[in-house]
């Protein structure tokens, strides 16, 4: 039996997973769900568990990495659950991304690029999808990979204003921003994971300041 009450869910198949409802707590910004349900173990017990989940929709992230410069761009904002978790000034440096907002992936990260870093992509390459934080939070991000050059800037960048969006475009050696991983300067998760991806599937030369 499933009970849901308010916002729909997409629910996977799970024959360990029984009496499930599934009540939404808040809708302020984006939802959070209180699910109770019965969970039998690999021991063939049955508990009764109670879990939150936080569903912001799906999202989506790309390198942009101009091979023979040897140069990535990301991008710096204020996040505020970094920050009020004692990450400094809480400014984040990242890959672009965004959500999905109903559109393909691919779609998606075209229009997110372009908004914030002001590069219109020519060709992309969809390397993976991962749940970022499966613990707590619904999102399934796709991540993506495509080069660019500098006659495929059209804009400054910088994110849509109307929006409260705030973002300042950099633009690095592959190497540098490697080096910010190592340093602690860049801790987003899905921007270490593309930039480990570049190094790893990089020529011998590329990486080198232009």
């Amino acid at each position: 039996m499933v009970l849901v009450r308010g916002h729909g869910v997409n629910l996977g198949r799970n024959e360990r997973v029984a009496n499930l409802d599934i009540e939404v707590l808040s809708d302020h910004w984006y939802v959070l769900r209180k699910a109770t349900f019965d969970f039998r173990h690999r021991d063939g017990r049955w508990t009764r568990e109670v879990r939150e989940a936080y569903d912001r929709g799906n999202g989506v992230v790309v390198l942009l990495h101009d091979p023979t410069a040897g140069t990535v761009v990301l991008t710096r904002q204020f996040r505020l659950p970094a920050f009020v978790n004692g990450h400094g000034d809480g400014m984040l440096i990242e890959a672009p991304a965004g959500l999905v907002d109903g559109d393909h992936p691919e779609v998606a990260i075209r229009r997110e690029a372009e908004e914030e870093s002001g590069v219109r992509i020519g060709e992309i390459t969809q390397l993976f999808e991962l749940f970022m934080s499966p613990g707590s939070v619904t999102e399934r991000v796709t991540f993506f990979a495509a080069t660019y050059s500098h006659e495929q800037r059209v804009s400054a960048g910088g994110g849509i204003r109307d929006e409260g969006e705030d973002i300042e475009v950099l633009e690095l050696p592959l190497t540098e921003a490697l080096a910010m991983v190592e340093r602690g300067e860049i801790v987003d998760g899905k921007t270490v994971l593309l930039l480990q991806w570049a190094q790893l599937h990089s020529s011998p030369s590329a990486g080198a300041a232009p």
